[in-house]
C-alpha cells in the first residue's frame, strides 16, 4: 500500500514558548490532534486526499483557537470576511471562495464550488448564494464572535492600522507581534492521490475587502499528483507575488528539486528576499511530508502509515 500521510497547520509566526501559557498551549495541541485524527481516520478507511483535507480542516474552522470559520478576525467594519481554498492534485480541479460571511465551514463551500460550480473561484454575495443553493451551513454573526479576537480588533480598530496577528495576550504590544493565524491541510492517499487546502478569516482590521494568498490557486494552495501539495500561511502579500506553492511545484518538476529542498529554497530563500514571513506545509505522491517556516514558529502536525506523528509549535 503507498504512504498514507496527513500533514496540517493552524498558522505561523511569532509563536514562542514564553508567550504562552501552559494551558493554551494544551489547547493548542488538542486542536491539532484533533484535527489530524479527523482527517487521518478518513485516508486509513480507505478514502480520498481530498476527503480527508476537508475533514481536518472542518475541525480546525470549527475552533475557536484558529482564524478560520469560528474564531475568524474581525474586519475594519467588524465583520468576519473568510476565505478558502482546496484542489485535487490527482485531476487539477479546484474550488475557492472569499470573502464569504455567516458560512460555518468556508471549506465545506470551497468544496462545491470545486465540484458543482463548473467555476474555480467565487467572492462575496455570490459565493453566499451559492452557499444557500448548495445547502451550505449558515451561522449568525454571534457565532463567528470571539473575545479575544474582539479584544484584538478593538486596540487596532481607530487606527489605519492591520495586523496579521494569532496573539492570545500582551494586547499592548499588538502591532509587534506578528502572528497568521491561516489553517491548512495536505494529503497523501492510499491511491497515491494528494490534495491540498487552505482557510483563513484573513487580516485583523483589514479593509477595501482584501483578499490575501490563501484561496488564489498556485500562491497559498496548490496541488497536482506530478510534484505536490502545498497549503501556506504567513504574510499574504508576498506569497501572492511569489506565487509561493507553485513555484514549489515548479522547482520539483523543471529542476528535479525534492518537496524538501523546494520548500526550503521558497520558504527560506524566495519569501526572506521579499522580507515574506511564514510558512508551509507539503507532501508528495509517494507520501513525503515537509513543513517549512522562517518564522520563530508554526501550529503543525503531520501523521503516517509508519512512523511519523508529530505535533508541534515552536521552531
Amino acid at each position: 500500500m503507498n504512504t498514507i500521510t496527513l500533514v496540517i497547520h493552524g498558522g505561523a509566526g511569532t509563536i514562542v514558548k514564553e508567550d504562552m501559557t501552559p494551558e493554551l498551549e494544551a489547547a493548542y495541541q488538542a486542536g491539532l490532534k484533533d484535527a489530524l485524527s479527523a482527517g487521518f481516520a478518513v485516508l486509513e478507511e480507505g478514502g480520498s486526499a481530498v476527503n480527508a483535507i476537508k475533514a481536518a480542516i472542518v475541525v480546525m474552522e470549527d475552533n475557536v483557537l484558529f482564524n478560520a470559520g469560528r474564531g475568524s478576525v474581525f474586519t475594519k467594519k467588524g465583520l468576519q470576511e473568510m476565505d478558502a481554498a482546496i484542489m485535487d492534485g490527482s485531476t487539477l480541479e479546484a474550488g475557492a471562495v472569499t470573502g464569504v460571511r455567516n458560512v460555518r465551514n468556508p471549506i465545506e463551500l470551497a468544496m462545491e464550488v470545486m465540484r458543482n460550480s463548473n467555476h474555480v473561484f467565487l467572492s462575496g454575495k455570490g459565493a453566499s448564494d451559492f452557499a444557500i443553493k448548495q445547502g451550505i451551513k449558515l451561522e449568525p454573526d454571534e457565532y463567528f464572535f470571539s473575545q479575544f479576537r474582539y479584544d484584538q480588533w478593538k486596540a487596532i480598530r481607530d487606527s489605519d492600522n492591520y495586523s496579521l496577528d494569532h496573539t492570545h495576550q500582551r494586547m499592548e504590544e499588538l502591532m509587534r507581534d506578528k502572528k497568521f493565524g491561516t489553517v491548512g491541510a495536505t494529503a497523501c492517499d492510499a491511491q497515491g492521490n494528494i490534495a491540498a487546502a487552505t482557510s483563513t478569516g484573513g487580516m485583523t482590521n483589514k479593509k477595501y475587502g482584501r483578499i490575501g494568498d490563501s484561496p488564489i490557486i498556485g500562491c497559498g494552495t496548490y496541488a497536482n499528483n506530478a510534484t505536490c501539495a502545498i497549503s501556506c500561511t504567513g504574510h499574504g502579500e508576498m506569497f501572492i507575488r511569489s506565487v509561493a506553492a507553485y513555484d514549489v511545484s515548479c522547482l520539483m518538476e523543471y529542476k528535479g528539486f525534492t518537496l524538501q529542498q523546494a520548500m526550503d529554497k521558497v520558504v527560506n530563500e524566495k519569501l526572506i528576499k521579499l522580507q515574506g514571513e511564514g510558512g508551509m506545509i507539503g507532501v508528495d505522491a509517494k507520501g513525503n511530508a515537509a513543513m517549512v517556516f522562517n518564522s520563530a514558529g508554526m501550529y503543525r502536525a503531520a501523521k503516517n502509515n509508519k512512523d511519523l506523528f508529530e505535533v508541534a509549535l515552536y521552531r
